[in-house]
């Protein structure tokens, strides 16, 4: 199960306590930074999924921050903004959107339209970075391999081969097909690292040789399954 990273920049702290809290209940995994010097070396660190901006903050405002945001080179750079504020004429919701901001929510507002804004952004996200089998999840932004909500650590070559597989479910994969987009490899060679491979994925997913998210199809491939 995939669990979105949100980040909370807010500085006052029960704004902050409450958000983190309404998230964590929505099974969500929020970082809070008080100020906006600590958010701008917190999106270096790690990608998040949504990002909650209040525009007033100490020194840096949160305007400024968002124009950081986006014009330097982090991992968080195309990551949804939503601008929580209580300013509130249209001249301040224009200024928010030109300086990058995806969505901007007027303070006070209910949580259940701030859920149902993020969520908008997490569906729109999940197209693009997301491939899933059942309780199997890939991320494909920072290749990590999820199973029931529990981290795997799978090798790069690993998850690029479980990637592929799930990719192009419900249609048998060849071993020259399979050697030569997850490995590269063009020419006449020993397939049966492919099985190594495999029997890897399998051990660290318990995945028996019957589940159909893996399945072998002897002397041609491997397929996935929907589930």
């Amino acid at each position: 199960m995939f669990i979105p990273k949100i980040l909370i920049i807010e500085d006052e702290i029960g704004i902050a306590s409450f958000l983190t809290q309404g998230l964590q209940e929505e099974n969500m995994n929020p970082t809070h930074c008080l100020s906006g010097e600590d958010a701008l070396q917190e999106i270096c660190k790690q990608k998040f999924d949504v990002i909650l901006l209040d525009w007033t903050l100490l020194n840096i405002s949160g305007l400024e921050v968002c124009k950081q945001i986006r014009s330097t080179s982090n991992i968080n750079s195309k990551t949804p903004i939503i601008f929580t504020t209580a300013k509130d004429t249209l001249e301040d919701t224009i200024t928010g959107l030109q300086a990058g901001a995806n969505d901007y929510i007027k303070k006070p507002y209910a949580f259940s339209e701030l859920i149902a804004r993020i969520q908008v952004y997490l569906r729109a996200n999940s197209k693009d970075h997301l491939v899933n089998s059942g309780s199997i999840s890939l991320d494909l932004n920072t290749l990590q391999c999820f199973l029931d909500n529990k981290q795997i650590n799978l090798t790069l070559k690993e998850f690029q081969l479980l990637t592929y597989l799930f990719e192009h479910k419900n249609r048998t994969c060849t071993r020259k097909e399979i050697l030569e987009n997850v490995w590269d490899i063009h020419f006449e060679y020993d397939s049966s690292v492919i099985d190594v491979f495999i029997n890897a994925i399998r051990k660290k997913l318990n995945l028996d040789k019957n589940d159909s998210r893996l399945q072998t199809v002897r002397g041609v491939g491997y397929i996935s399954k929907n589930v």
